[in-house]
Order: structure tokens, then C-alpha cells, then sequence
């Protein structure tokens, strides 16, 4: 499996040293262009390549920049991608802090819903609540006690199957969150996020979230 990935921050920069060390071969790419990621590329075997190329014959793609810079991402970027290619979705929408205002966002739409939209492709939600640092050393073998789990929420069920599957190799319990529409139930702000619960956690944090923005994360 060829797995590409749109960002090198935290989140992006630690899916290209968990997946290269499980073997996968992945492209990396950031804003600042691929001279920019060899001393990444050099510690993982990840091939630094620029945005435009980073989906190319891919068969996932990790879109993880802020939410406000998805609308810049080259025009058919997926273009090159395998035909089934599964499109995973990290970003958070940080309006005070970092975005400024996402006017459907806003009223309503779950972000990740916002993103598909922008890309014109279906996603899936995973890995936007979690810190990197456990995201990177606290993987636990399957069946392991206390085993951190992460909601995985998305409308295709091939492509959600695809995306809890590689949760689970990186150690972590995917929890199915429902359809895009539900992923709201993991966005900042809510019971689950930034939280390090098992399986049965996670489950109950998601029927406790409210549908509704708190003021700390509304523009």
C-alpha cells in the first residue's frame, strides 16, 4: 500500500514515521516544498515529493494542514491517485486560534464535511484528536488492557474498513463514529477530544457531545 501525506507538522510529520516503520511506502509533502523535508525523509525512507505530487498512484491519502488552507490545495490533486484511493481527513477548525472564520463551518457543517466539499472526494475523519506524542509512543499491541481507541467516522464503509484497519496496525482501537454528518461528536471542544480513553470511553464520550459550539471555538 502507497500511502500519501499532506502535511509534515505534528500530526503529518509523526502518520510519515509510525507508517514508514510498518513498512508502507509514503510520499510526504508540505507548503514549503520537498527541499524543505529531507531531514524527515532521511529518518523514515519517506520520499518528500511537492503537493501536487503527493496522491500519485496512492492508495490513501492523509490530508493534515489547517482547515483554513485546504481550499489552496492544487486543483485534481487526486488526479493520480488509484481509482479506490481512501482520503483521511486530520484537520481541526481553529478559528480564534489559527483559521479565522469558516462561515459554513459556522452555521453548522462538520468540518470534515466542509472538507470533502472543497476537494470534491469523500473523506474520513480520524486522527484530529490526538496528540502526537501519543499518537507516535503509545501504541498497544491488539487486545492490550487500556488500549487507547480513536473515533473514525466517514460515509463509506469500504473506505472507513480501510482507515480502522490502519488505526488498529499503528496500536490504537478504531471506534466507528458514525457517518460524516456524526463527526461532529470529535471536533475540538468535545467530550472526546484530546482525551485518551479506550474503547468503551470513547463510545460513551461521543453519545455525551452536544451539537453545539462552545464560544471557545467559534470565530
Amino acid at each position: 500500500m502507497k500511502i500519501g501525506i499532506i502535511g509534515a507538522g505534528n500530526i503529518g510529520g509523526t502518520l510519515t514515521r509510525r507508517f514508514t516503520a510498518l513498512g508502507y511506502e509514503v510520499a510526504v509533502a508540505n507548503s514549503r516544498g520537498p527541499e524543505t523535508l529531507g531531514e524527515l525523509a532521511e529518518e523514515t525512507g519517506a520520499s518528500p515529493v511537492s503537493v501536487a505530487e503527493a496522491a500519485l498512484d496512492a492508495d490513501v491519502v492523509v490530508i493534515t494542514i489547517p482547515a483554513s488552507k485546504v481550499p489552496n490545495l492544487p486543483v485534481g490533486f487526486l488526479d493520480g491517485a488509484a481509482k479506490d484511493v481512501v482520503v483521511i481527513d486530520t484537520c481541526n477548525y481553529y478559528p480564534q486560534q489559527r483559521d479565522g472564520r469558516i462561515a459554513e463551518i459556522e452555521d453548522g457543517m462538520t468540518e470534515s464535511r466542509w472538507v470533502a466539499n472543497q476537494i470534491g472526494f469523500p473523506v474520513v475523519k480520524v486522527f484530529n484528536g490526538i496528540r502526537a506524542l501519543h499518537l507516535l509512543s503509545l501504541g498497544k499491541p491488539e487486545g492490550a488492557p487500556h488500549r487507547i481507541a480513536l473515533p473514525v467516522a466517514g460515509d463509506d464503509e469500504r473506505a472507513k474498513h480501510v482507515v480502522m484497519n490502519l488505526v488498529n496496525q499503528l496500536g490504537f482501537d478504531p471506534v466507528d463514529a458514525g457517518g460524516l454528518d456524526d463527526s461532529w461528536r470529535q471536533e475540538p471542544g468535545s467530550p472526546v477530544y484530546g482525551r485518551d480513553y479506550d474503547a468503551d470511553g470513547v463510545r460513551l464520550a461521543l453519545t455525551e457531545a452536544l451539537h453545539v459550539r462552545s464560544p471557545e471555538w467559534r470565530a
